[in-house]
């Protein structure tokens, strides 16, 4: 373990970019260190820290806190401290400026610690992708392992581009709301503009999103509750265990039930806070809910929210402005002002189904039009053409109603979703049937109240109950299709799968809470293999946020009590992009408590055939009357109010549709999807989805460190690390991984990782090269028919040194510049191209070189130093180009939304003040960018005899 002293000069080889980094404090197991040039703090393990010493050489110009430069002469270690000498002075190593260029490639060379031309290539190569991956306009979108839903990317696209974005999403049930939010968070971590990230989600939906985010998102975060919390302040008594890591999901009632944890939370500080379920925080003008109050302070503390909530129009008035009140608490500062706000935009929405639609444009749509644009642009705006019509459109939209803060896509509006075809079996009992009806209300029972304490072992009698033999009916009557099962808990899951497996010799999958992930991985993909398990057992819990759109017939073996409940049973088949009809089978015995279930949902909501609404009220009306009915469902009196009740129900559920429609904000829905953004994406997501340069280098570089890629299918391998690396891939398990390239398989296989350049296994494969030595300096010999000499193939990087949080990425990422010199320092990089040096160096000793002094001392660095001024003039040009791409985006959006501002007041100051912020630290940053010398390799040309 190395020993660090206040005022040393390191680097960081994970960060080169950061600079000169200075020692600031060190304790027993700690260091802490500055990087004055990107105003960056860094604590590393000493053991552990990815630091380089920084000892400059005799010949090498530093440059001190003043600016003044001072050419070494002489090095000297005084103590820990180095000082440098010059001609008539000399410089402490604390002394030193940040701006001194920090570069150990040469001294690897005349070291003669060289690597392969073959490993050069690879490091140039990953310079090269590294910089394609960070400029791709889908930069932070490929990595997710869903099917390309043109809505969900738009959306994903839209609130991702913004500053500090705040939003409420509240698409209708199945078209992915929880989807969408995960492709915001992806994207703004994998472009670093967020690092920290609290999800607060019901305590029944939080494995559900760790799946999710975990399974099509590679995104680990971690579940905090109260045992983690204490098990954290019992090595940390001191410190807050928000702080631990940086991905954290929890329940908002944990927080809403402790002070004290509520507050560490707060002053974690997050980048981003998400709140799924956002419609369960009460608030109204007289009473304030707990949970309401700690997603508000957390709100207020944090500048990125995202909001899932069902559909605004069934919430209410007051509801809704709770919800638009976190997002913007500046501007609904009043409800009874809010409720008076004119809504005015139904015209707007009628002029915009016109341009799209190509109908004729009337005088009074032109007045319209000049209402919110100038005379003169709408009179030389020629409305047949295409283009202008769309230009239109999208200022109108920009400019009209709560589209900044609110996104609302349709059943009615979107293609895709499949047909619910309901099959409900009512089943008789002759014989025992007191004794059935006693056994299913037991069951029943248990299955409301499982939590309780009181409740003991449950009891089942599968082997005999008429709802398994219908099941074992139905597998052999439409074998060899796939069947989904879904029941209450785990217990029955087991069950089932005792009872099913004795009476039949056929396989059988389970999917439960207390799987493993990964046994549960295997499960899922057993279940999808086409020549395995024909059916599938799924407990409540152990199928959330898996994706089983490849079954197309759905049994409930029992049917839940809530509506949404069940609702997130049929979602598991029922999603856009599902290519058939759903069949939902509900077997029941007529006179047990599931009777009284399945006949209200069935009768009074229609909730088995077509997708529901409004859960929630749905219960808060119902389900205390539906609960009493399931008591005594056998009792003539009792079937009378069932019948009264399913009238009701079907009364108030027409009319809730009714309202649904009339209060439909057509224009909210026009704003919420753009489909030509949408369809402009899916091109070029579809396109890196079949470039086949992440699998060219990532097949290199398993074959460098010896990682064994056995092939299973097309683009699809089994990957093992090599017997001596088991740890250079942190992210290949000892047992191995399954990997593909394809979309598609692996979407279809929960087994399968997908792997994009946004994947960790990219990434990660990209910042070993980069943080370490590898391939860094080479010597190899050319063959030529020309004339023998000397060439230097030098890899320089154009690099900015600031804050990730604002994506500079965007404008000018790290920017690798390839120059190739001869020994009189002449640029000759045309004449030398990659794939000629790939093609035809060959590695060989460089010892007999460094031999002669000249080599050493004169020649070389002066090659080196020819290179260096024209890699700065070129990197002076990208300065200018980035400066010109970042006034250009911001520019234009800070103008955009200063116009909007006039007529749109979702539009937040604070917003416009983030986006001009951020343009002058980005003007700053750019014009600070420096070249950094990252790699060479000399080449000698032999000429060749043949």
């Amino acid at each position: 373990m190395e020993d660090f002293f206040p005022n040393q000069r390191y680097t960081s080889s994970g960060e080169p970019e950061l600079g000169m980094g200075i020692v600031l404090e060190v304790s027993k197991d700690k260091v802490q260190i500055h990087f004055p040039v990107a105003d960056e703090m860094r604590l590393y393990a000493k053991e552990s820290a990815p630091l380089n010493r920084i000892i400059f050489k005799v010949g090498d110009t530093i440059i001190d806190h003043q600016g003044q430069s001072m050419l070494i002469e002489k090095v000297q270690l005084e103590g820990n401290i180095y000082v440098y000498f010059g001609k008539d002075t000399n410089m402490l190593e604390a002394e030193i400026g940040a701006g001194t260029a920090t570069t150990n490639v040469d001294d690897r060379l005349f070291m003669g610690d060289i690597d392969t031309p073959e490993m050069f290539a690879l490091r140039r190569e990953t310079l090269y992708n590294d910089y394609q991956r960070k400029i791709s306009p889908v930069h932070g979108f490929v990595g997710g392992k869903i099917d390309l839903i043109p809505h969900q990317l738009y959306i994903a696209h839209e609130v991702s581009s913004r500053f500090a974005p705040r939003v409420l999403l509240s698409d209708q049930v199945g078209l992915g709301k929880t989807i969408e939010a995960c492709l915001i968070l992806q994207r703004l971590l994998v472009t670093g503009r967020i690092s920290r990230v609290l999800i607060l989600v019901p305590e029944s939906l939080i494995h559900q999103w760790f799946v999710e985010v975990l399974r099509k998102f590679n995104l680990w975060f971690n579940i905090f509750d109260e045992e983690r919390c204490e098990s954290l302040e019992e090595s940390a008594p001191e410190g807050n265990p928000f702080l631990d890591n940086q991905l954290i999901i929890c329940s908002t009632e944990f927080l809403a039930g402790s002070r004290k944890r509520a507050s560490q939370a707060i002053k974690a500080g997050w980048d981003m806070l998400v709140v799924d379920e956002a419609h369960h925080l009460e608030w109204s003008v007289d009473e304030v809910s707990p949970e309401y109050s700690i997603v508000d302070l957390l709100s207020q503390a944090t500048e990125g929210l995202l909001l899932l909530t069902a559909t605004p129009e069934q919430l209410g008035v007051e509801s809704h402005f709770a919800r638009l009140r976190l997002l913007d608490p500046n501007r609904y500062t009043n409800f009874e002002d809010f409720k008076n706000e004119p809504e005015g935009n139904k015209d707007i929405a009628d002029l915009v189904e016109k341009l799209s639609s190509g109908a004729d444009i009337k005088p009074k749509d032109k007045k319209l039009s000049e209402s919110t644009f100038s005379k003169e642009r709408i009179a030389a705006l020629d409305f047949k053409n295409e283009t202008s019509r769309h230009n239109l459109i999208e200022d109108l939209l920009d400019q009209h109603g709560p589209g900044r803060v609110l996104f609302r896509n349709t059943r009615q509006a979107m293609s895709g979703f499949p047909k619910r075809i309901a099959h409900v079996v009512p089943l008789q009992i002759e014989k025992d049937h007191n004794l059935w009806i006693e056994r299913l209300t037991n069951e029943f029972s248990y299955d409301m109240n499982r939590d309780a304490e009181e409740n003991g072992e449950q009891e089942f009698w599968f082997n005999k109950d008429p709802r398994v033999k219908w099941v074992l009916t139905k597998m052999e009557e439409i074998y060899p299709e796939k069947i989904l099962l879904i029941c209450s808990t785990k217990e029955k899951v087991l069950a089932l799968e005792a009872a099913i497996s004795k009476a039949i010799n056929l396989n059988v999958g389970v999917f439960h809470e207390d799987l493993s992930l990964v046994q549960r991985d295997k499960n899922a993909a057993w279940f999808a293999d086409h020549d395995s398990a024909q059916i599938l057992l799924c407990s409540e819990i152990g199928s959330e946020g898996r994706n089983f759109q490849f079954a197309h017939h759905l049994i409930l073996f029992d049917v839940p009590f809530h509506p949404e409940l069940l609702e997130q049973r049929i979602g598991r088949l029922d999603r856009i992009g599902q290519k058939n009809d759903i069949n939902i089978h509900i077997p029941y015995i007529v006179g047990s408590p599931q009777s009284s279930i399945v006949r209200w949902f069935h009768e009074g909501l229609n909730a088995f055939n077509t997708n529901l609404e409004g859960g929630d009220n749905i219960s808060r009306l119902f389900s205390d009357r539906l609960l009493n009915i399931t008591k005594n469902p056998s009792i003539e009196e009792v079937n009378s109010e069932l019948e009264k009740l399913i009238k009701e129900t079907a009364d108030f559920q027409k009319e809730l549709k009714k309202n649904l429609a009339e209060g439909r904000d057509k224009l909210l829905e026009m704003n919420s999807f753009r489909p030509k953004v949408a369809e402009k994406l899916i091109k070029q997501i579809k396109a890196e989805d079949k470039d086949k340069a992440l699998e060219n280098y990532l097949t290199k570089v398993f074959h460098h460190f010896d990682v064994e890629m056995e092939d299973l299918a097309a683009r699809t391998y089994l990957l093992h690390p090599g017997a001596f690396n088991a740890d250079v891939f942190p992210t290949i398990p000892q047992e191995g991984i399954q990997v593909t390239f394809d979309r598609k398989r692996a979407i279809s296989r929960d087994d399968i990782s997908f792997l994009s350049w946004d994947h960790p296994m990219a990434t990660g494969a990209i910042d070993m090269v980069m943080s370490s030595t590898f391939g860094s300096a080479s010597f190899g010999i050319l063959k030529s028919s020309g004339s023998s000499g000397l060439l230097l193939e030098l890899i320089f990087v154009l690099e900015t040194a600031g804050k990730e949080s604002i994506d500079i990425d965007r404008f000018l990422p790290h920017t690798p510049i390839r120059i190739v010199v001869d020994h009189t320092g002449k640029e000759v990089t045309d004449l030398y191209s990659i794939e000629l040096l790939n093609k035809n160096l060959i590695p060989s000793r460089i010892d007999a070189l460094l031999e002669n002094d000249a080599f050493v001392d004169i020649l070389i660095p002066n090659m080196i130093s020819s290179a260096t001024e024209i890699a700065k003039d070129l990197g002076d040009k990208e300065i200018e180009k980035g400066l010109k791409r970042m006034k250009l985006k911001l520019n234009h959006e800070i103008d955009r939304l200063t116009s909007l501002q006039e007529k749109n007041q979702h539009i937040r100051p604070d917003e416009i003040e983030t986006a001009m912020e951020e343009r002058n630290t980005l003007s700053a940053i750019i014009n600070k960018a420096r070249v950094r010398l990252d790699a060479l390799q000399l080449i000698r040309k032999e000429k060749n005899n043949v």
